[in-house]
């Protein structure tokens, strides 16, 4: 169990919050969260990417000239993958890169990786309130009180995504803004920071704590 000082919009220590997760073993650890975010970013590929063949490139089928006589090497296409504009040799085909992995090690993945981040992790009070319109400048300042340094990248995770304060975040490059039922391994690592009110981390708990 880890307990996290609870921040108010001033920057103000103003209560505790618990991280209590059930994470993978020591020695483990670092091997099933790499295998998760392996998981995850060869799931995130495409695996479009496709040549032609020498069969498969238009033309090529009279054979240039003939095989004795002219002086020249033996040719048989103009589209072999040695002329230019010829097939590819052994060039990508579409194909699939997903990986699978087991629910429950998805998650003990997850939660070994959050709770590694404990010492980037800020826990705050819900600011909702604080956003009756759009502000972009009001959330970076904001920031700056809870000790985000500047360019910083941020990992903003919220219990509920407000249009006011989504509207507010969505122009800071360094920031990217999650639900709280909507983590995944590699925004985790990449951050600098994690910042999270206190019912986020509640719902956190709540959800992938199983």
């Amino acid at each position: 169990m880890v307990n996290c000082a609870v921040k108010n919009w001033q920057g103000e220590e103003v209560g505790q919050a618990n991280l209590d997760f059930k994470v993978a073993k020591e020695e483990n650890a670092a091997h099933i969260v790499h295998r998760a975010l392996v998981r995850q970013l060869n799931n995130a590929r495409q695996g479009t990417s496709s040549t032609k063949t020498r069969a498969e490139v238009r033309g090529g089928g009279r054979k240039p000239w003939r095989q004795k006589g002219t002086g020249r090497a033996r040719a048989g296409s103009i589209r072999s993958p040695l002329w230019k504009g010829g097939g590819v040799i052994f060039g990508p085909k579409p194909k699939e890169y997903n990986l699978k992995m087991n629910r429950k090690e998805r998650r003990l993945a997850l939660r070994t990786a959050f709770h590694s981040r404990n010492e980037d992790l800020i826990v705050v009070e819900n600011f909702a309130e604080q956003f009756a319109a759009p502000k972009t400048k009001e959330l970076v300042n904001a920031m700056t009180r809870w000790g985000v340094a500047s360019g910083e990248k941020v990992l903003l995770v919220l219990a509920e995504m407000t249009d006011n304060v989504y509207l507010s975040a969505r122009n800071i490059a360094s920031v990217k803004m999650v639900p709280a039922d909507g983590l995944n391994i590699f925004d985790i690592l990449n951050a600098g920071k994690i910042v999270v009110t206190s019912e986020a981390l509640a719902k956190i708990q709540e959800v992938y704590n199983d």
